[in-house]
């Protein structure tokens, strides 16, 4: 079957619930929000692939190579919502979309660990192409594994500024020395957030998410994460939770509680040198 375009849409991440090593193996536990990016693939002669988004290109390239087929050549419009650099997930859905996309328009068939496959061979990746929240081996994907669907929160996302590059943040010569400094914080940390998910209880999600973010701190330190933890407890937030290598920080709140509209016009009054974004957390996967 032959398509003259198709399209995918892949969400976004506010950093993630928990981050970190366990006996040696990298993990984070996903935290997609709905915040989206769409890639719409199409066919042409003249292929003027945006350089501004090369790993789009990369990814919609291997789907060209899996058919195996020769001719056509491929363009790609992108649509996002997620700000770049930010420890969003923006490199992520980018990859995840264009790649599903183009194998649609090529009408080949894939699932989630090949889209995962794809996107770590060109960068360390989020989990955000699986349902629900997964625990996901950002570095390699030798560690897969679903946890449930996603808990009735609310987020609202602040970013302080400035850029953090994945590629450079896990290429630290000192990062896994400081991943086992913080281990057992991160063992609490996922028992609570596991059980959360499991119970669907916002709040020990919250409690965990809180621990990773402090336990972060020494490997990528946010100046305004303790002042935002504080003002969270005001807001009787669940917790707060952050981009491990970005610069997000999340507030998390309940459904039932502060309104995140509201929530997010006091924080902006409070922070007025950070953007601020509104989202939920959502199950993952690629539509």
């Amino acid at each position: 079957m032959e398509y003259k375009s198709a399209a995918a849409l892949a969400p976004g991440t506010c950093g993630e619930l928990v981050q970190g090593s366990i006996n040696g193996r990298d993990f984070l536990v996903t935290c997609p929000v709905d915040l989206w990016s769409k890639l719409s693939v199409f066919y042409t002669e003249h292929v003027e692939q945006d350089h501004l988004f090369p790993k789009a290109a990369k990814a919609i390239q291997m789907a060209y190579e899996k058919k195996k087929t020769a001719g056509s050549k491929l363009g790609f419009i992108r649509k996002s919502e997620l700000p770049i650099g930010k420890g969003m997930g923006s490199s992520t859905a980018d990859i995840a979309a264009a790649y599903a996309a183009a194998c649609r328009l090529l009408d080949v068939k894939i699932n989630e660990d090949e889209i995962a496959d794809v996107a770590l061979a060109i960068e360390p990746s989020d989990g955000l192409m699986y349902p629900g929240i997964c625990l996901f081996d950002h570095r390699k994907g030798l560690w897969r594994e679903p946890l449930g669907q996603a808990p009735p929160l609310n987020v609202v996302i602040i970013d302080p500024g400035g850029e953090v590059d994945t590629l450079e943040f896990n290429s630290k010569k000192d990062l896994q020395i400081l991943n086992a400094k913080k281990e057992q914080e991160i063992i609490k940390a996922l028992a609570y957030v596991r059980e959360g998910i499991a119970e669907q209880d916002p709040e020990k999600i919250g409690r965990g998410a809180t621990i990773s973010a402090l336990a972060n701190q020494e490997i990528l330190f946010k100046p305004q994460l303790e002042e935002i933890i504080k003002f969270s407890v005001q807001l009787k937030a669940m917790g707060v939770n952050v981009a491990h290598s970005g610069t997000v920080i999340g507030i998390l709140l309940a459904e039932i509680g502060p309104h995140v509209m509201e929530a997010a016009d006091y924080i902006q009054k409070k922070f007025p040198q950070c953007a601020i974004y509104t989202s939920k957390i959502i199950s993952g996967g690629i539509k």
